[in-house]
């Protein structure tokens, strides 16, 4: 059948959405049993509320996601999106890591910043090497609006580490609100997820990417039932780091890194936001820009609630994702008129 890429997808996202609801449950009730509540940052007034709040939420959409990809892309030996998989997995290891450190000492701290980024960086790293050398990747990259890829040659792999590293790290920020990773995430993905339908048949991106998207949008909205505000379960670093590992992969297996910028815009918003941050405060010798980094804790102190502020995240990633889409369609069509 011609176009059974997009049942397999649409199979993939109900599929990963029962299983992840079925599932939920479970993680919450072994969260609590285990302890396992988050610590809260002693800064975040607002949030003193949430301290013990079951985390580990992650594992809800991780493991319906990789089991549905591993069942339904079978048939590609191995596929992209079984790649984009194992990279999220590896991910949420590290992330996992971060978030027991953090139930056993009782503190918001978890593994130290240099610990994390080599973590990160490795996985980058392995990955990055891999999709170079994959005949199914490779190093040709498309800008928005335009029609034909651009080779990057070698220096695919520390620009393909970059993008690895920057969105695992913006996720993370981006996740301090009840639903706002998820909310976003969902958004980005989507907008991935048609971009992908629109090249599959003129670019050569593999359908099983499509297919791990749809299994992940899935699992991310049965996973938001319960994270909304007031959240029963956090993603925690589990979750976070995972799915900026993922994020990263569908836009590099997909050949459209640049677009994450613009579908991503709320992500790179936290990672600017504290880099703007801690450079004014030590250029200046303690002022601020932000009354609080990331931009989503300023919106909190200028009175916005939770929800208002997910509102927001949520519909400019979807002007933006819209605008995505466009860049893609005019490149791949517009030149044919």
């Amino acid at each position: 059948m011609e176009k059974a890429f997009l049942i397999r997808a649409l199979v993939a996202l109900l599929l990963s959405f029962v299983i992840a609801v079925i599932f939920a449950p479970f993680v919450l009730r072994l969260a609590k049993r285990l302890k396992a509540g988050q610590p809260i940052l002693s800064y975040v007034e607002q949030h003193a509320a949430k301290a013990g709040t079951p985390t580990f939420g992650g594992f809800i959409f991780l493991i319906p996601t990789f089991l549905v990809t591993i069942v339904l892309t079978l048939h590609e030996t191995p596929g992209a999106g079984l790649v984009a998989s194992l990279v999220m997995l590896s991910y949420a290891v590290l992330g996992f890591l971060d978030d027991f450190i953090k139930i056993r000492t009782k503190d918001n701290l978890g593994l130290r910043p240099y610990q994390k980024i080599i973590g990160q960086a490795a996985i980058a790293v392995i990955v990055a090497i891999y999709a170079f050398r994959s005949s199914e990747i490779g190093s040709y990259v498309y800008l928005p609006f335009l029609s034909q890829p651009i080779d990057f040659g070698y220096w695919y792999i520390p620009f393909a580490c970059f993008i690895y590293l920057a969105l695992s790290n913006c996720v993370n920020l981006t996740d301090g609100l009840d639903g706002l990773a998820s909310g976003c995430s969902v958004v980005y993905l989507t907008a991935f997820a048609i971009v992908i339908v629109i090249m599959i048949g003129s670019s050569g991106v593999s359908p099983s990417l499509l297919t791990f998207c749809s299994a992940l949008i899935g699992g991310l909205l049965a996973f938001l039932l319960f994270n909304t505000n007031k959240a029963s379960i956090f993603m925690g670093d589990t979750g976070s780091l995972a799915l900026g590992g993922a994020c990263a992969a569908v836009a590099l297996f997909s050949k459209q890194p640049f677009l994450v910028p613009i579908c991503g815009i709320m992500f790179v918003v936290s990672g600017i936001s504290i880099m703007i941050q801690v450079a004014y405060f030590k250029l200046t010798h303690g002022k601020r820009v932000f009354l609080m980094a990331p931009f989503h804790h300023h919106l909190e102190k200028k009175g916005l609630s939770e929800a208002k502020i997910c509102a927001i995240y949520s519909i400019v990633s979807f002007i933006m994702g819209i605008l995505a889409i466009l860049s893609v369609i005019v490149g791949q069509y517009g030149s044919n008129g």
